[in-house]
């Protein structure tokens, strides 16, 4: 599969998942951790450090690994070189392997996360020859084990790195085992059924979602690659059940609605999968229905340029990467074009894409920096973006915490804003608070193209309005037309005029000219291609704004910033975005 997403057939309701008609989203109800968990959690960490849990994981000393699997996602060589040259690189930041101490790395937590799991070592098999590449491997892995081979403590110890920890292990087990010092040997293999014991008994304790979901993929590989393991796998087996289980919606979305986080679940359930053929056995059906699953959902949220769309502060990861974890999969599937679980809509006419948040934000227990993005959409004429989110460094680098915050704001996605507040409340904390409760979707599908009309109520309860959008998508994919509406709802009556914008965050190298009367303006995309921007009800500007990238970088851009006022019975806003020639 190439880097560029391959196009999507003609809309026919039905077979491709669209089903027509009203539909009521609501949040879940649960809105974070209680008391007594927060509590049960914290005593599991601090039984870490009592002689019983130095007891439990105790145990035979394996001698080998019964198989080495192949990981099937292949490295970046261009990072694989920077290990080479003594760095570790991930996500715009680095870390100087000759200074490196795992006791005190001095990082973000997303690189942090990175060394700990080992996942580098699938960029530096990808550089070099076993000959070169191990000597570094097992030098790193020496002061892994120095720090934390008998030191259970985080974040090395968390459950979801063992996880990954012990899959990165097994597969480069040629780069960190070729060593001829058995004493070495036998604290590596040691070490990871230590891991392995103490994910046992932890990896249910892991938050739920994604992290747990890795720990109990460690326990599975483990129970396949460490002797004597039919017990644990099959206690693997039912564990990852569950955590797929709370974790995934029907349709193949992740609860947390993350495509970054999407994407690493493909990624991790790919790998486990290569450990089941190495062993010679059929992949547990679980996992071959949810990567059937959460393929076409993935997809779902890609951009004409094969890279995913920026959601629930993720970057947007760059398609040769989504492709590689395609293939990975072996799921052949055409993109999930409404994932109503998910939240997703995918519009697909001529060569444009677009992506739309039709659901509320997810709920503070599977969600770390969710964003208050309800109704804002992307836009991509073929491999060019036009309209985007600001996004956020979910998997990239360090950004400053003001920036970090404001990129999860409703103003730094493309959708209206009242008062310039949330549409759903961001916390101190970081946690989400009240606001959109409730999304009613309707969506049709016909000859002349895809219509989606959607609402949420975020803003009655402090503003008293309804914001409902129309998008309708021309068949050949040239004209987008929409309007914003807001609607009066609830007991609130503002007796004074209250202010809003509707913003479209346009993407990196996009050249902005107004029209004289300052009601439209003309879009040249980077590759020459025109777009025209016309607005009514309303006043437009154009405003800087960013873009974090691919690497976790921000990059200056401009956005359209329609501004109005909606008296006591409501506004509307009609816009228009047309292919010029």
């Amino acid at each position: 599969m190439s880097a560029v997403g391959p196009v999507d057939p003609p809309a026919v309701d039905g077979p491709d998942g669209i089903e027509p008609g009203k539909r009521l989203i609501r949040v879940a109800t649960d809105q974070g951790l209680s008391l007594a968990e927060r509590l049960a959690n914290r005593l599991h960490k601090l039984a870490w450090r009592t002689p019983l849990h130095a007891l439990r994981l105790r145990g035979r000393y394996p001698l080998k690994l019964l198989a080495v699997p192949a990981d099937p996602i292949a490295g970046d060589p261009a990072l694989g070189q920077a290990i080479l040259a003594g760095h570790i690189q991930y996500g715009g930041e680095a870390i100087a392997l000759n200074t490196l101490d795992f006791s005190a790395l001095g990082v973000s937590s997303a690189l942090a996360d990175h060394v700990h799991s080992f996942a580098w070592l699938r960029d530096l098999a990808a550089a070099a020859p076993r000959d070169q590449a191990a000597p570094i491997a097992e030098r790193v892995l020496r002061q892994w084990i120095a720090a934390f081979g008998n030191h259970v403590a985080e974040p090395a110890w968390r459950a979801d790195l063992w996880g990954r920890r012990i899959l990165f292990w097994a597969s480069y087990a040629p780069l960190i085992l070729s060593s001829g010092d058995l004493v070495y040997r036998s604290a590596v293999l040691n070490g990871l059924a230590r891991g392995a014991r103490h994910l046992d008994r932890g990896a249910d304790k892991a938050p739920q979602g994604p992290a747990r979901i890795a720990a109990w993929c460690g326990v599975v590989a483990a129970g396949l690659l460490v002797p004597g393991g039919e017990q644990r796998l099959a206690h693997g087996e039912a564990g990852l059940a569950r955590a797929l289980g709370q974790a995934l919606y029907g349709d193949g979305g992740l609860a947390n609605r993350s495509p970054v986080a999407q994407l690493e679940l493909i990624e991790l359930l790919s790998q486990l999968r290569a450990v089941y053929l190495a062993r010679r056995r059929e992949p547990a059906p679980l996992i071959e229905d949810a990567l059937a699953r959460a393929v076409p959902a993935l997809l779902g949220v890609t951009m004409g340029d094969g890279a995913l769309s920026s959601w629930q502060g993720g970057a947007p990861v760059g398609g040769q990467r989504v492709s590689a974890a395609i293939e990975a999969s072996t799921v052949r599937a055409r993109p999930l074009r409404q994932a109503r679980d998910w939240g997703y809509q995918r519009l697909i006419c001529g060569q444009t894409v677009i992506v739309l948040d039709a659901a509320p934000p997810p709920v503070s227990r599977v969600a770390s920096g969710g964003c208050a993005s309800t109704l804002a959409f992307e836009l991509s004429d073929a491999g060019q973006r036009l309209v985007i989110n600001c996004g956020g460094a979910r998997g990239g680098a360090r950004l400053p915490a003001a920036l970090g915050e404001a990129l999860r704001s409703t103003a730094a996605h493309s959708t209206l804003v009242i008062a310039d507040s949330n549409s759903t409340a961001i916390h101190a904390d970081g946690s989400l608070g009240r606001g959109v409760g409730e999304v009613e979707l309707d969506r049709q599908e016909s000859d002349t193209g895809s219509r989606v009309e959607a609402s949420h109520d975020g803003y009655v309860r402090r503003f008293g309005f309804v914001h409902q959008r129309q998008l309708a998508l021309a068949a050949d994919g040239r004209e987008l037309r929409g309007e914003d509406v807001l609607l009066p709802s609830g007991r609130r009556r503002r007796a004074h005029e209250t202010r809003f914008a509707v913003r479209f965050h346009l993407a990196p190298g996009v050249e902005v000219t107004p029209t004289a009367d300052n009601l439209g303006a003309l879009l040249r995309l980077p590759d020459g291609r025109l777009w025209q921007f016309r607005c009514r009800g309303g006043t437009m500007a154009i405003e800087e704004s960013l873009w974090v990238d691919g690497d976790g970088q921000p990059r200056p851009s401009y956005q359209l910033v329609v501004e109005g006022v909606a008296a006591s019975g409501g506004a509307n806003v009609g816009w228009l975005f047309k292919r010029a020639g």
